[in-house]
């Protein structure tokens, strides 16, 4: 069993403007939390949605566990994520009002064993943005090896 865990939504930061960032805790079962500490979940398709004034993450997937019996979990299932009441309708709020998003950026567990998720309120990037991502990535990549050669 891994002692740290860090499973990254590295897609998000490519697809969106990250505009706020939140750390909210996550409701698990006792398969679903084992998993996530052998490192068996990706969050690289979800993200987070209201029902009602709660929030959930969708789509996330946390394989079963291997050695559940019966009790074992669904693999995707909504998630329900724990929040303050403020934090929650701020968000609430920037969701209905300006049509950005929820998507989760980080699962990983904190000293104390339990499983958080990092959050982020997004707006999606166009084409044009995505393309001038990669253009400033490339060219930070080629002057990294011209330093490096010179030294």
């Amino acid at each position: 069993m891994q002692k740290n865990i860090n499973i990254l939504n590295k897609r998000a930061k490519f697809d969106y403007e990250i505009l706020d960032r939140y750390t909210a805790g996550i409701v698990l079962t006792g398969t679903e939390i084992k998993s996530i500490r052998l490192g068996k979940a990706s969050i690289a398709e979800s993200f987070c949605e209201f029902h009602g004034h709660q929030l959930f993450v969708i789509n996330s997937n946390i394989e079963e566990y291997a050695y559940g019996t019966h009790y074992n979990h669904r693999a995707k299932s909504e998630r329900k994520l724990l929040l303050n009441k403020k934090e929650l309708k701020a968000l609430l709020k920037d969701v209905q009002n300006k049509g950005l998003t929820i998507v989760p950026l980080r699962l990983f567990t904190n000293e104390k064993g339990l499983a958080k998720l990092d959050i982020a309120l997004c707006r999606g990037k166009k084409n044009y943005d995505k393309r001038e991502t990669i253009k400033d990535r490339d060219n930070k990549r080629d002057l990294d090896r011209i330093k490096k050669a010179y030294k």
